[in-house]
């Protein structure tokens, strides 16, 4: 079996053999049954994109898509991911360049350290596939499950925003 790297993937002792279809790619790796989401994809597929801040939960850093919706992937155990569409920041691009968010996010200067960018562009995806931007206190809401330590709110905003069609200038 391979892993990420092309390289034979074996069940060590104490871990079973998993399938992970993670942005349109399989991959088979050995995995503790405990081992969640978050940690297999940096530490055994090497996606880094991911981050890992509070480790509980609470900061939405690790924000993944599975099947479609926003789950945190420090809370998800990888093995329950077998079978299923795990979709993380470095899959939400295409050929054809960045997605669109990801190109909002940008142009409003939506971060500023960055470290919890992946995450918080991951939940505007979703929160757009939701039908959940239609102003910018529903914006804030849903997207209040995603800290950011520096404070980039309104750029934030004002990204999801454009991205959703509703133009960009900040509403503090």
């Amino acid at each position: 079996m391979a892993d990420a790297t092309g390289t034979q993937a074996a069940a060590r002792p104490g871990e079973r053999v998993v399938t992970l279809r993670v942005n349109g790619r399989s991959y088979t790796v050995g995995l503790d049954a405990r081992m969640t989401l978050l940690d297999a994809l940096r530490d055994r597929l090497r996606l880094v994109g991911t981050k890992k801040g509070c480790d509980q939960g609470a900061c939405g850093a690790c924000t993944v898509h599975v099947d479609g919706k926003r789950v945190l992937a420090c809370l998800s155990l990888a093995a329950q991911c077998e079978g299923r569409a795990v979709t993380t920041i470095e899959g939400i691009g295409g050929a054809d360049g960045p997605h669109p968010v990801q190109s909002a996010f940008v142009d409003h200067d939506g971060f500023q350290c960055g470290f919890c960018t992946p995450g918080q562009i991951m939940s505007a995806v979703a929160l757009l596939k939701e039908g959940r931007a239609g102003s910018d206190e529903e914006i804030r809401e849903f997207m209040s499950g995603n800290l950011c330590r520096c404070g980039a709110y309104p750029h934030m905003v004002a990204a999801i925003r454009e991205a959703a069609g509703g133009g960009g200038d900040a509403h503090a």
